[in-house]
């Protein structure tokens, strides 16, 4: 049931004692989605909602988990065009479509051929060459995939595979939320793998929710870069420095972030990346793209995306650690 979406930026939580007797703290920890998750919702009673946080998960997992073999997604890669996708699927879809659009195709689902050949995925790895790389590409390109009118998926060769790896945990935590607002939850702090959606306040301790982000040039220990309040947003990190593989013959260091215009796994100078949002689905997509892309494209993204704001660790031309941050996420960083 394992799910690859190991948060490549660790995000601390910073939770506290309730110290009101008239606010309860209720809170869900546990393993889903192949990361760790830990679910704080205030009340004014003791409430459990462990039976339907596992629904959820058990749902993202059965429509979009590659590594379930009989999961909607599953399906789809090995060539079942008869299938018809359920409401996730599609908001994942049409989510990805969009943000692929957005991003000029440095976001892209269907680079799902080119993780597994890198080592990456649940599929076979391969050795690669650039000719092999060339031949795999022609699988690549969220515009060779269609969602037809009757919610099944039509693709252009039927050897292309997604992988929405880089955008269901954020989904997954958007319908944890949605959850939480059919209930009336006024506050709550929801985190998967150090991806993140908060609403409200800390009732608890009369303050707003605040979270820590790692340091990514810390390979081995961890330690805190900078902490952030955080209210009525998502957040989601992507980075290369915790998820990579060594290639056992020749020694060669491979990062997990594939480019999907080249074909080839990406060691730019963007250390790390974390995002903020109006949805965590939309966040986990743009830190996925923004380490695709050159840190200028990015930046440049981020101009123009408006509704955004983040935080970009880098590399200098000396090798040196730089920042980079908008507006919006300096004024959210805690004195």
């Amino acid at each position: 049931m394992k799910y690859p979406l190991i948060a490549l930026i660790f995000i601390v939580l910073i939770a506290c004692t309730p110290d009101d007797s008239e606010i309860n703290k209720n809170q869900n920890v546990g393993a889903a989605l192949g990361t760790s998750y830990s679910l704080i919702y205030l009340s004014d009673k003791s409430l459990d909602y462990q039976r339907e946080i596992d629904s959820v998960f058990d749902q993202v997992n059965h429509s979009l988990s590659t590594y379930i073999p009989n999961s909607d997604i599953s399906k789809i890669n090995r060539g079942d065009s008869t299938l018809v996708v359920d409401a996730m699927f599609r908001d994942v879809f049409n989510l990805s479509k969009k943000i692929y659009e957005e991003t000029d195709g440095y976001f892209d689902p269907t680079v799902g051929v080119l993780v597994d050949a890198w080592g990456f995925g649940p599929g076979k790895s391969m050795e690669l060459d650039s000719t092999r790389v060339d031949s795999l590409l022609e699988f690549v390109g969220f515009d060779k995939v269609t969602l037809t009118d009757d919610n099944t998926i039509k693709k252009t060769n039927p050897d292309i595979h997604f992988d929405f790896n880089a955008v269901a945990k954020g989904y997954a935590i958007d319908r944890l939320a949605l959850f939480m607002d059919q209930k009336n939850i006024q506050d709550y702090l929801l985190e998967v793998g150090g991806e993140i959606v908060a609403k409200g306040t800390n009732r608890v301790k009369n303050k707003e929710w605040v979270v820590g982000i790692d340091d990514p040039q810390m390979e081995e220990e961890r330690e805190l870069k900078i902490m952030i309040n955080i209210k009525d947003r998502a957040l989601a990190s992507s980075g290369n420095y915790r998820k990579f593989r060594i290639d056992s013959v020749t020694g060669k260091k491979y990062v997990h972030t594939v480019n999907p215009k080249t074909g080839y796994t990406r060691n730019a100078n963007t250390l790390g990346v974390t995002v903020l949002a109006e949805s965590c689905g939309k966040a986990d997509a743009y830190a996925t793209a923004f380490m695709a892309m050159d840190l200028d494209d990015a930046l440049k993204l981020l101009t123009a995306q408006r509704d955004l704001d983040a935080y970009i660790l880098y590399l200098d031309e000396q090798g040196e650690a730089q920042e980079f941050m908008t507006e919006g996420f300096k004024l959210m960083i805690t004195k």
